[in-house]
Formats: C-alpha cells, structure tokens, sequence
C-alpha cells in the first residue's frame, strides 16, 4: 500500500503544470486486505498558503456513472456519478482535462480499478469503450518518475513499467468554477509585466517553489498515514474477533431457544393430550348411556303383555326404543362412532329387540281384530232380524280398536312392513261384519217392503194393463233404496276414514271430487282418484290405501245389487229414480279416505243404467214385434202407450238424470219411426192414411210433455214434418183422382211451355180452344157431386174419423191452390175464352 501510494506521488511531481489556487489533483488510491479490496479517490487543493490539502475523498464502489459531455467543444470535460449522492441535492462532481490524452488515461485507469477491485464496470456515456481499448493499445510508453536519494541530490529518473501505472494516475482536474476563480485572481494580482521573460522566470520560480513545499508536506506526512493504517488494521482485527464471538453466542442463544421451543411444543401437546382425554370419557360415558338398555323395557318389548292397562309401559317402550335406534343413526351420532364395535352389537341387538317386539304386537293384534269381530257377529241381536231393521252402530267397535291406536303408530315407525298383514286382518275381519249387515239389513227391508207389481210390457197388452200401470204406486222401491243408502253409505264413509287413520296412511292433501291441486278437472282412475299425488312416497301410500278399501269394502256392491234387481223386477222405470239418488249421493260425497265408497257408488249408478237399458231394448223388441203383423189397420196400439211411458218417465226424473231418460227417448222414438215406416210400405194402397194417423196419434199424445222436454220436442217436430207430408201426398192423390182431366190439361201445357211460346200453344194439336171448352165442361160441370164423391172418399179411408175436418180443410186448401194456378194459366194461353172465377170456386167449396 506504501508503494502504491509512493507512485502516485511520484506522478504528482513529474507533473509540469502550475499550481495555483484553483487548480486541484485527484488521487487514486486502492487497498488491499486479504480478500477484500478498497479504492478511493481522493481531491486534493491548494491553500491559501500553497499547502496541498485534502479536498474530497470518493469511494469508488459507489461509482455507478461515467459521462464526457458531448456537448463541450473539447471534449475534456466529464462527470462521475456516484449513487450514494443520488439522494442529496449536490450536482454530480465534473472535472476538464488538459486533453484528451489525459482524460482517456484517467477514464482508464478508473475503469481498470473498478472492474479489478470490484468485478463490474459502471455505466460509460458520451465514449465508445472499444475507442477507449483502441487509444490504450496505442499509448503503452513508459512513464519517468523522480526519485529523492538523498538531501542535496539532484533528481534521477527511473522507468516504471505499465503495469505499475494500473493503480492510481494523477491528473489535474479544473473545474469550470475553479478556472473563473483564476481568471479572477490573475485580474486581480499586480505583476510587473513589462518584461515577459522576467515574468516567466518568476512564475517557474514560485512553481518550482510550490512543488517543492507540497513533496515536502507530502514526504512529512507519510509516517502519520503509516500509523493511521495500523491503527485501522489493529481495530480491523479486534473487530473480526468480536465478530467471532458474536457469532458463537448467537449459536448457543439459538440453540437455548430451539431447546425452550421444544419444550413448550412438548408441554403444550400434554395439555392437549389431557384436554382430549377429558373430552373423550365424557363422549364414552355419553355413549355408554345411549348403548345401555333399561331392563324394564326390555322385560316390557321381550316378555310383556299387551292389555289395556299395560299399554301404557308399551308406549313407553316404544318411544325409547325409536329414540335409542335414531340415537345410532348418523347424523345423531357421529360417524366414527359409527365403525365402532360396540356400536354395531348395540345396535344388532336394538334390531333383534324390534324385531321380536313388532312380531310379538303384530300376532296379538290379528287376533284381536278377529275375535273383535267374533264377538259382534255371535250376537243375533245386533243384526236386522225379521220385522225388525236395525241400524249398525261401530262405535264401540271403534273405542276398542283406538285403544291401538298409538300402538299401532309405533310399529309403523319401528318397522312400516308390519302394517301390511295387520291391515290386511283388519280390512278382511270387518268386511265380514259389513257384508252381514248389509245382507240381513237388505233381506230385511225387501221383506217389509209391500209394492205391486207393475205391468213389465209398456209397450205391448190391453188398453186395460196401460190402466193398471199408471194406478200402481211403487215409490216404497225408492223409499227402499233411499233407506238402504242412507243406512250404509256414511256407515262405509266413517269405516273407511277410520281406516285410513287408524292404520296410519300418509296421504297427501286433500282435494274436492273431480278437481286436481291446481284447480283443474280430473278424470277418474284406476286408483280411485281420491286424492292429489305429490311424490313417490304419498303414491305408494295411497295405493296401499286403496287396496286396504277394496279388502274392507269387498263384494259389499252386491247386496246393493240385490235392492236394484229387486226394485228392477217390480217397477223397471224405478230405475230412472234410483239413478237420480245415487248421483246425489255422488254429488255430496267429498273427496277423504272414502273413496272407494264413491266408486262403489259409481259401481251402482252403472248398475241402475245397465238395468234401465234392459228395460229399453225390451220395449224397443215389443215394438219391433209389430213389424211381423202384415195387415196393420189404424193407431199401433205402441203409440199412446209411448206418451204414457214418457209421462211416467218424467213423474220419475223430476226434471234430472236427463242423460238417462234423453238416452231412453231416443233410442225408443227412433225404432218408432222406422218400425211405422216399414208398417206402412206392407200396403201401399194405405200407406199414407196409416202413416198420417199414427203420425197424428204421436203428436196428439205427446203435445203436453214434449212442451217441457227437449228431447222429445226435436221428435215432435220431425213427427209433425212426416205427419204434414203424408196429408199432402193423400189429398193430392184424391184431388188428381176426382179431376184429373183438369189437372191432366194443365199439366201438358206447362210441359209443352218449355218449348213453344204461350202465344202458339192454343194451336197445338190436342189443346186447342176446342179442347180447353170441352175439358172445363167434362170437370167443373157437376163440380159438387165431384166434391162431395172427394169428400165421402176421405171419410171412407180414415179410421180415426176426428182427423177429418183437419184433413178436409187441408184438401180445400190445396184444390183452390191447385185451381189458382189453373186460372192464371188460362188466362195466359187462352186470353178470350171464360173460366170459372177463384171467388166462384171458393163460394162453392164453402157452401157444401
């Protein structure tokens, strides 16, 4: 470090230039400690009194920046930024070289020492560094320096390699401030200088005085920073020791904290292990107390008995038993308790308690059901007996079922399979109770029921049996039947709600007949459709109700049947009245658990209508039966029989059940007409006059009742149609008949008019003048005998003789309309020739 900086002061010496104030030298300076490299660069000044002091000292470590200013003309002048004073408000330090030799050699030397000392180069702007290598290849000479031998000893040169210049290079630097202050100062000294080499001379004197003063100070010093140096290596190694020493006891305070750390981890896993344990026999005593079986209930679920005044320790028994088995089921119990072993004993055996208690409870409340049953039927007492009717009552029956009722719940809990042959017993028990009472109650009530028999052929027989069957009072059928269904049908109502409830279906909501949840109209189905469906569950349900009320309600429709076959035979058009009671009931009945009764209902509503519609198409037969009677004279005896039919029809209806009896008219009106009609083509001689009266009688006896009916209305009308055609055909077969030359007459000449003109007509052969004369006198010539022979010939062919004056008016009408015609003719083709007026005619026609 000596050498080195004896190098530098060397260079400072050689150095020509004039130290003045202003003028300032840098000194590079590196240093070298085991592995570790310093470099600095140090400013020197001039003082006032020509003594060089240090001005600034930079640590190039911090140099991050080199810049030549681009923008001086010489290109001398440069700055070094260092990024330790990027922080402070100082301009970055800017020095100018002599030249530019100068400059390249200090910008070298710098950046030779920065990448040697440090590895890295700082940031060069306004220089190409290829140029800078270029200029350093081409200036390799040796550098003289000056060294003192002795005192009194003029200087001797040494050469110094390159190599050794690599260090540090002394170079004046003048700043622009600096070289104002010394144009200022050379302004201000007061030289003589009239004689320039005399001035010279003196400048190179004090110069000469001036470098010998700064080597002096500069060699005087030189112990003080030898001194300074071994005092910081000195404190360099107490500090390296007290690092050392650091470091060991920041290795054995680590170790003692790691040693506390694991020592707290150990004491707080101890603690944790306590809490847990604490924690867990609280869960295992509350498990224990979940896994242990009370003894009385056990005695009660294996061994019991199940009478009424220990239901109330079954109940009990239950609901532990029920809570201790969802006490086991996860989410109640946490699922690793799940696996345990214990657990799973406990719960096998909780199964295997169920299990026995459910067949234990199941087999006694069979038999129950069944002797229950037993019991009321052994008593002949309870049931309609002759002269006697009885109406059933279930309510003790009821009381003694809802005893199990809670029972009955809790098995469906423990095990909803159960259910199924318990309500199986119990539908099948009570439908035997049922089934008896509805027979002894229905024998009873045909028994006690005295009604004639009405006549079974409306259709057919004497006017005498028509008689009879209006005189016969059968309203005892209806009353029969109303009693029958008033009896029974909330009886099977309350049974089946009871049924639902008491064997514990889960039905959904319930709805009113016919409607959906959403307010919409529904169909009937198989499944009754008594009830709205929401999910899978309720579905399943409800079908299992429904066939627990088929089982209860089984073949009871066919002592129901056995009231209508009853009532059928006696008075066939009861049926009509049946009908309208049974959709009332159908009507009232809301939708609940019953449904099946209104299907059962339904069942006999279609019974009554399959009942009628035999009564129909036995009438329709009777009536197909005259069609076999080929001399047919008159009214069908059918006809008025008809209008009695529908009056008793009506009396039964009341203005309802209009489907049933509209169905009725139609089907026998229909076979009416046709039957007429085929009557009627057997003689054609008389086909008219039978279908006019027959068609008369129809309307004459249905005026009244097809006023109010409209089915029978829209038959009047079509019977009044066919009534008015078959007038019209046999009046104009007489008219034609009685004058039919006239008639003839008229007839050829509308013929022919489609051919010839009116004009010409009179001049065809056969309808000339001549002829229209003789023609009107051979007609209207003895024009009353004509008329009355018309007359007696209509009276002769009815056989209901009050149509004739309808008829014989009916006859004067067409012949004047017919007459009309013939004079409007005449009066056209034969203009001159005279006719009879229509006023003559009509005179005529009124007189006789």
């Amino acid at each position: 470090m000596l050498n080195c900086w004896r190098k530098i002061v060397k260079l400072c010496t050689t150095d020509r230039t004039a130290r003045i104030q202003g003028i300032k030298t840098i000194l590079l300076k590196v240093k070298s400690e085991g592995h570790k490299k310093q470099a600095f660069l140090r400013v020197l000044k001039y003082s006032s009194g020509g003594v060089i002091e240090p001005a600034k000292l930079y640590k190039l470590k911090h140099l991050s920046r080199v810049e030549v200013i681009t923008n001086e003309p010489s290109g001398c002048t440069f700055t070094m930024g260092f990024d330790n004073l990027s922080s402070q408000s100082v301009a970055p330090p800017q020095w100018t070289m002599r030249n530019i030799d100068d400059r390249n050699r200090i910008l070298f030397c710098i950046l030779n020492v920065c990448k040697e000392a440090f590895g890295r180069l700082p940031e060069v702007v306004g220089i190409d560094v290829v140029e800078m290598a270029l200029w350093a290849k081409e200036n390799k000479p040796s550098v003289i320096t000056q060294k003192n031998q002795q005192a009194g000893h003029g200087p001797v040169s040494t050469r110094v390699a390159e190599s050794d210049l690599k260090v540090t290079v002394e170079k004046y630097l003048i700043s622009t401030a600096e070289e104002d202050d010394m144009e200022a100062l050379l302004g201000s000294y007061v030289m003589g200088i009239g004689e320039a080499e005399a001035f010279s001379a003196r400048l190179k004197r004090e110069l000469l005085a001036l470098e010998a003063a700064n080597v002096h100070a500069m060699l005087e010093s030189e112990p003080l920073v030898e001194e300074v140096l071994q005092g910081l290596e000195a404190a360099t190694h107490c500090v390296d020791d007290m690092d050392e020493w650091l470091g060991t006891f920041n290795v054995k305070l680590r170790h003692i904290r790691e040693d506390i750390e694991s020592i707290e981890t150990r004491n707080n896993k101890l603690e944790m292990h306590s809490v847990n344990n604490k924690a867990l026999i609280q869960e295992l005593d509350k498990l224990l107390e979940r896994l242990c079986v009370p003894s009385e209930y056990a005695t009660c679920m294996s061994r019991g008995k199940f009478d009424e005044a220990r239901m109330t320790q079954n109940i009990e028994a239950c609901e532990w038993l029920t809570g201790a088995l969802r006490g086991l089921e996860v989410p109640n119990l946490d699922s690793t308790y799940g696996n345990m072993r214990a657990v799973k004993e406990k719960r096998a055996e909780l199964k295997k308690l169920k299990a026995t208690f459910v067949r234990r409870a199941s087999g006694f409340l069979i038999k129950y059901f069944a002797n229950l049953v037993d019991s009321v039927m052994s008593d002949k007492n309870y049931f309609s007996q002759r002269g006697q009717l009885k109406q059933p009552d279930h309510a003790d029956l009821r009381y003694k079922c809802r005893i199990y009722a809670h029972l009955l719940q809790h098995l469906k809990s423990l095990d909803k399979n159960c259910l199924l042959p318990l309500r199986k017993a119990y539908c099948s028990s009570l439908n035997l109770l049922l089934r008896r009472e509805a027979r002894e109650f229905a024998n009873e009530l045909r028994a006690s029921t005295k009604v004639s028999i009405s006549p079974t052929t409306w259709l057919e027989g004497s006017p005498r049996g028509n008689q009879i069957g209006n005189s016969t009072d059968t309203s005892g059928l209806s009353d029969a039947y109303i009693k029958m269904l008033t009896i029974f049908i909330p009886l099977l109502v309350d049974e089946s709600s009871f049924l639902a409830h008491f064997m514990c279906f889960e039905v959904p909501a319930l709805v009113p007949p016919g409607v959906g949840a959403n307010g919409n109209k529904r169909g009937s189905n198989d499944d009754l459709g008594i009830m709205n469906m929401d999910s899978n569950d309720s579905k399943a349900d409800l079908q299992s109700l429904n066939e627990s009320l088929q089982d209860l309600l089984d073949g009871i429709h066919e002592d129901f049947y056995a009231v209508v076959d009853w009532a059928y035979k006696i008075d066939p058009l009861r049926c009509i009245s049946m009908h309208l009671i049974t959709e009332r009931y159908l009507s009232g009945q809301q939708a609940d658990a019953a449904g099946f009764v209104r299907v059962l209902l339904g069942y006999l509503a279609s019974k009554i209508s399959l009942q009628f519609n035999r009564f129909v198409d036995e009438a329709c037969h009777q009536i197909e039966r005259n069609e076999h009677n080929v001399r047919q004279m008159g009214i069908l005896p059918y006809i008025p029989r008809f209008a009695t039919l529908a009056i008793r029809m009506e009396q039964y209806a009341q203005g309802q059940s209009r489907d049933l009896v509209d169905q009725a008219y139609t089907k026998l009106v229909s076979i009416i007409f046709v039957t007429l009609e085929k009557v009627a083509q057997t003689d054609p001689k008389t086909y008219d006059i039978f279908l006019l009266e027959n068609y008369a009688a129809f309307l004459n006896s249905l005026y009244d009742v097809a006023n109010f009916v409209p089915t029978l209305a829209k038959f009047y009308q079509q019977a009044s149609g066919a009534y008015e055609e078959a007038c019209m055909r046999h009046i104009n077969m007489l008219i034609h008949s009685q004058f039919e030359r006239l008639f003839q007459f008229a007839r050829k000449i509308k013929d022919l008019m489609f051919t010839v003109s009116p004009e010409e007509i009179q001049f065809q052969l056969g309808l000339s003048k001549m002829e229209f004369r003789k023609m009107l006198k051979s007609s209207l010539s003895g024009f009353d005998k004509s008329i009355a022979a018309m007359h007696k010939k209509l009276q002769k062919s009815l056989t209901s003789q009050e149509l004739l004056p309808s008829l014989w008016e009916m006859c004067k009408k067409a012949f004047m309309d017919k007459y009309v015609g013939i004079t409007q003719l005449a009066a056209r083709i034969y203009p001159t020739e005279s006719i009879p007026s229509v006023s003559e005619i009509r005179n005529l026609l009124a007189s006789l």
